[in-house]
């Protein structure tokens, strides 16, 4: 009986000592307020990206197809897609070799050559476009003259111009590509019996895939929409040395808006699927 009566009154402190604790709902409530003002600012961005995007649309959908049919739009498209192409495949000729060497070696005045390979990046256009226009005119012109390779004023300038500004993204990106590699990966390759040639196109590039194919989607936009480097270069050019972003500039101070607006809503298509193109080698990297 004893025994009974000390389990039952052990029961009870129990029930007493694990009981939850009565609390109330309205003090528990806490508000986030940092998770709230951050939240606020993500959705303000969103709606103004997508008021600025929806404009274009409202105000572009005139008659499209016609301008999608004008001989100025569609010489203006081609002209860009392979000056851009161009200027790209040339920035990555510059690049891999550029960035590896600043991945892998150092030497004296490294960060001084470093901030002079990102100057296009923070150089206005302007100015990058008057630097090139006194290099490729007054200093080297004659030489290039007698060679057959004017730049200036030409649609060679256009390309000059376009892989000027593009070729520092594409440096950037490879560095950080060929940054992200384990050097004993290759070190382990060259006890193997491979030379730094095969090293190089066996290991070192397939590793880095991903990150240099993001890095040319970055650099072939960055040269699909340069416009003031190309104007001081390469001249506004109506059917000569005109890009997409010349024909917007051209229309717009001739009053013709529905021709400009149609122009950028194609700019615009062509930037989401460059930025498409740039989270699916992100992603698939990060996957890997």
């Amino acid at each position: 009986m004893k025994d009974l009566q000390c389990l039952q009154s052990t029961a009870l402190k129990q029930n007493r000592v694990f009981a939850p604790a009565q609390t109330n709902p309205l003090k528990s409530m806490k508000i986030n307020w940092l998770q709230l003002s951050f939240g606020l600012v993500f959705v303000v961005l969103t709606g103004f990206m997508a008021a600025l995007i929806g404009g274009l649309f409202v105000y572009g959908k005139g008659d499209f197809l016609a301008v999608l049919r004008n001989p100025e739009f569609r010489f203006a498209l081609l002209f860009t897609l392979w000056t851009s192409v161009t200027a790209t495949l040339l920035a990555a000729l510059i690049a891999i070799p550029a960035g590896y060497v600043l991945s892998r070696q150092r030497f004296p005045g490294k960060a001084l050559i470093e901030t002079l390979m990102d100057i296009p990046i923070v150089l206005p256009p302007l100015v990058s476009g008057v630097a090139l226009l006194i290099l490729l005119g007054p200093v080297l012109g004659e030489v290039l003259t007698r060679f057959s390779l004017d730049v200036v004023f030409s649609a060679r300038g256009v390309v000059v111009a376009q892989c000027f500004i593009a070729t520092p993204f594409a440096i950037r990106a490879f560095k950080q590509a060929f940054d992200s590699i384990d050097p004993r990966l290759e070190k382990v390759a060259r006890t193997l019996g491979f030379s730094q040639g095969m090293v190089f196109l066996k290991v070192t590039l397939p590793l880095a895939k991903g990150c240099i194919l993001s890095g040319l989607t970055m650099t072939w936009a960055r040269a699909l929409g340069e416009f003031g480097a190309t104007a001081i270069l390469a001249g506004i050019t109506r059917m000569k040395t005109e890009t997409l972003s010349v024909a917007i500039f051209l229309n717009m101070s001739i009053g013709d808006i529905q021709f400009a607006m149609s122009v950028s809503m194609i700019m615009l298509f062509l930037a989401l699927l460059l930025m498409s193109l740039f989270k699916f080698f992100t992603s698939s990297e990060v996957s890997q």
